[in-house]
C-alpha cells in the first residue's frame, strides 16, 4: 500500500550505526571549486550500429563526455556559475532492488537541498507504475533518516516492468509536465537505462523541459561497458552470497556425503557466479557464457558434472559444491530454443494449458523428456522484456536429478566405485538482494547519485564556486545542467579498484552505450533489432575468467574452500572490492583524458614553423596509428550476431 512507503524503519543497533556512516567522496567532488571538462562527442562502440542508433536518437546521440577535475587541475577559460535556482527533481526505482539504491536518493537529496532549500526531490511510489499514475512522496530528512546506508527499495517501492509502449512514454512525459519536474532520475540496470535513453530522446523531441538521467544500479553486474566498470549492488550481493556458499562448502567438507547444487541470481549473464567462485572456491561452476560458446547441451553438462563427481570419488571425496547461474537455462541451445517456441505461443495468445500440444515435434519430444516440475516452470509467462522467469526455473534441481540418474546408472554398471550420489539444492537470490549495502556500494551509490550533475555543453569548461560542504557543488552543477537543457546521460565513476581518492567521476551519454543486435534468418535475411543498452556477458578473454581457469583444476579436485566471512563495515575486509573488478585493467575515462592530453601536446609541438624532421616524424607516426585503428574498428567488436 502507498501508505507504507517512506515510513520510519525499526532499526537494529547495527543499522543505527550504519545510518550514521558518511560515505567517502573523491577529490574531484571536493574543495572550494569543481571543474568540469567536456571531451569529444561520444560514439557507439559498434561502428556498424552507429547509424541505426543515431537515427533512433537524433537529439541525444553524439553528445560529449564529461570529465570532473580535482581542484589542483590546471584549467583554462573557466566560467563561474553563481545562480542557484530552485528545482524540482523526480526519482524512481526501476527494476529489481539492489543494495545501495537508497544511497542514490540520499546523495541526490543532500545535493539539491545544499544549494537551495526551496528545491524539491520527489520520489515516485511503486516504480514506473507510480510514475505513470503520479503517485509521489516528497523526500525529506525525516523520510531519509532510517534509510541511509540501508538495503532494499522499500522507501519508495519499485516495479520490474519496462516503460516501452508509446502510451507509457507519453504518460511518463505527462506526469513530469504535470509535476513541473526539471529532471527525472531513473535508477536501474540495462533495461531501465534503455528506457531512460528513450524518455530523454522523446522529451527532447517534444521540447519537454524535464531532463532524464540514468544511474547504474543492478545486482546482476551486467551493465558493464567502456564507461561503467561495475554497478551499485553487485559487490554486496557477491559478498553475502559468497559467505553463504562458503558455509555450505564447510558443511559439505564436514558431512562428506552431499553434493550441493547452488543456483545464483544474476539473470542471463554469469557475473555473480564468477565473482562468488573467485571469492569462495567451490568445486565447480557452470558459466552460461562457456556453455553458449561451446554449444553444450543439457546432456553435455550432465556428463561434465558426472565425470567430476567420479574423479573426486577416485580421490575418496564423495561431496562437493557446484554453482549454477540462474540464466543457464537460456544458454543451453535446445532449452533456449524450446523457450523461444513457448514464448512465441504465449505471444499468439495460446494458454499455458494448451502450449504443449502445439509445440513442434522436436520441441514436444524435449518437453516430454523433462521432469514435470521443469515443464510447469518453462510454461510461465515471460517477463516484460520477453525473457524467461529465470528465478522460477529450478535448473539446479534439473541438473541434480539428471546427474543422480546417470551416477546410479554408472554405479549399477560398475564404472563408478564411489558412494551413492546425494544432492541438496539451493537458490541464493532473495536472501542477498535486500542486504545492508557494503561500504563500497554505499560510497559508489552516494557518489554516483551526484556525479551525473556535471553535464554541460560541448567544448565548455565550467567552474562552480563552492561554499560550505561538498554537497553544494554537486547540487549547483545539477541545476546548471537542467537549466542548460541537457539530458540522456548516465553517471559514471571509473578507476573504482583504486582508493576513493583516485576515483574518476564523469558522465556519458546513454546512447553511446547502446548496441544493435542482428538476427540471421537464413542466408539472405537479416533482422535488425532496436538500439538498446544490452547485457554484458562474462568476457571469456578477460582476466577474471582467466583467473578462474587457472584455478579450476585445483578447485575441482582439492577442497581449498575459502570463507570471506560475513559482510564487514569496519576493520579487515571492509574495504575489499570485487575480485573481478580489481583484476581487470579498466579506467576507460582516465585513458580518454590521457589521450586528449597527448593529442593536445602533439598539436602544441607540431605547428607551422616546426622543423621538417618533426613534421615527418609526426606524419609517419599518425599514419601508422590511423592504419592500426582503422583495422581494429573495422572488425566491429560491439556487434552481436545471433543465428
Amino acid at each position: 500500500m502507498d501508505s507504507d512507503y517512506g515510513v520510519p524503519r525499526e532499526l537494529s543497533e547495527v543499522q543505527k550505526k550504519r545510518a550514521l556512516y558518511q560515505p567517502e567522496v573523491p577529490p574531484c567532488l571536493q574543495g572550494t571549486t569543481v571543474r568540469v571538462e567536456y571531451g569529444d562527442a561520444a560514439i557507439a562502440a559498434d561502428p556498424a550500429g552507429a547509424h541505426v542508433i543515431s537515427q533512433a536518437f537524433p537529439h541525444t546521440y553524439g553528445q560529449p563526455l564529461a570529465h570532473f577535475l580535482r581542484k589542483t587541475a590546471v584549467v583554462p577559460d573557466a566560467k563561474v556559475i553563481s545562480e542557484h535556482p530552485a528545482v524540482r527533481v523526480g526519482i524512481v526505482f526501476c527494476g529489481r532492488q539492489s543494495p545501495g539504491g537508497h544511497n542514490v536518493v540520499w546523495g541526490l537529496y543532500e545535493a539539491i537541498k545544499a544549494h537551495n532549500q526551496s528545491s524539491k526531490l520527489i520520489g515516485f511510489l511503486g516504480g514506473s507504475d507510480g510514475l505513470l499514475a503520479q503517485k509521489t512522496l516528497e523526500i525529506t530528512d525525516d523520510v531519509l533518516s532510517s534509510y541511509k546506508n540501508q538495503g532494499g527499495y522499500d522507501m519508495l517501492g519499485r516495479t520490474k516492468d519496462q516503460i516501452r509502449t508509446k502510451e507509457q512514454v507519453n504518460g511518463a512525459m505527462a506526469s513530469c509536465q504535470a509535476l513541473k519536474l526539471d529532471a527525472l532520475v531513473i535508477i536501474g540496470g540495462v533495461t531501465s537505462n534503455t528506457d531512460a535513453a528513450q524518455l530523454a530522446e522523446t522529451f527532447a523531441k517534444a521540447k519537454c523541459a524535464t531532463k532524464v538521467v540514468g544511474v547504474p544500479v543492478t545486482l546482476n553486474g551486467d551493465l558493464k561497458n567502456q564507461f561503467v566498470e561495475t554497478t551499485v549492488g553487485f559487490d554486496t550481493i557477491c559478498k553475502v552470497n559468497s559467505q553463504l556458499i562458503s558455509n555450505v562448502c564447510t558443511d559439505a567438507l564436514s558431512a562428506e556425503k552431499y553434493y550441493y547444487f547452488i543456483r545464483l541470481m544474476g539473470r542471463k549473464a554469469s557475473h555473480v557466479a564468477l565473482e562468488c567462485t573467485l571469492q569462495s572456491h567451490p568445486n565447480m561452476v557452470i558459466l552460461g557464457e562457456e556453455v553458449a560458446a561451446s554449444k553444450l547441451t543439457i546432456f553435455d553438462i550432465t556428463k561434465q558434472i558426472c565425470d567430476a563427481v567420479q574423479a573426486r570419488a577416485d580421490k575418496d571425496k564423495n561431496h562437493g559444491v557446484i554453482l549454477i547461474p540462474e540464466g543457464l537455462v537460456e544458454s543451453i541451445p535446445e532449452l533456449y530454443a524450446l523457450l523461444q517456441e513457448i514464448h512465441g505461443l504465449h505471444g499468439r495468445g495460446v494458454s499455458a494449458e494448451n502450449i504443449s500440444s502445439q509445440l513442434s515435434p522436436w520441441a514436444s519430444a524435449l518437453f516430454e523428456f523433462l521432469p514435470p516440475f521443469i515443464r510447469k516452470q518453462l510454461l510461465l509467462h515471460p517477463e516484460s522484456d520477453d525473457s524467461a522467469q529465470l528465478s522460477q526455473i529450478e535448473t539446479e534441481k534439473l541438473l541434480a536429478q539428471l546427474v543422480e540418474t546417470e551416477m546410479n546408472r554408472r554405479l549399477k554398471e560398475g564404472t563408478y566405485k564411489g558412494k551413492k550420489f546425494n544432492a541438496i539444492c539451493h537458490f541464493f537470490g532473495y536472501q542477498a538482494r535486500g542486504a545492508l549495502p557494503s561500504k563500497f556500494d554505499c560510497d559508489y551509490a552516494y557518489a554516483s547519485s551526484c556525479s551525473f550533475f556535471f553535464s554541460y555543453k560541448a567544448n565548455c569548461l565550467w567552474v562552480i564556486n563552492h561554499v560550505g560542504c561538498w554537497f553544494q557543488v554537486l547540487g549547483h552543477v545539477c541545476y546548471h545542467i537542467i537549466a542548460a537543457g541537457l539530458n540522456g546521460y548516465m553517471a559514471t565513476v571509473t578507476n573504482l579498484k583504486s582508493p576513493v581518492n583516485k576515483w574518476r567521476c564523469g558522465a556519458a551519454p546513454i546512447s553511446s552505450m547502446m548496441t544493435v543486435k542482428r538476427w540471421s534468418r537464413g542466408p539472405s535475411a537479416t533482422q535488425i533489432g532496436k538500439p538498446a543498452v544490452h547485457m554484458a556477458s562474462v568476457d571469456l578473454k578477460g582476466k577474471a575468467y582467466e583467473l578462474l581457469r587457472q584455478s579450476s583444476s585445483s578447485f575441482l579436485l582439492e577442497d581449498i574452500y575459502r570463507n570471506p566471512g560475513p559482510l564487514q563495515f569496519e576493520g579487515p575486509g571492509a574495504d575489499s572490492k570485487p575480485i573481478s573488478l580489481c583484476v581487470e585493467d579498466q579506467d576507460y575515462m582516465g585513458r580518454i583524458k590521457k589521450l586528449q592530453e597527448y593529442l593536445e601536446k602533439v598539436k602544441s609541438i607540431v605547428k607551422p614553423g616546426c622543423s621538417q624532421d618533426v613534421l615527418k616524424a609526426a606524419l609517419s607516426a599518425m599514419a601508422s596509428v590511423t592504419e592500426t585503428l582503422n583495422i581494429m574498428t573495422s572488425s566491429s567488436p560491439g556487434q552481436t550476431q545471433l543465428s
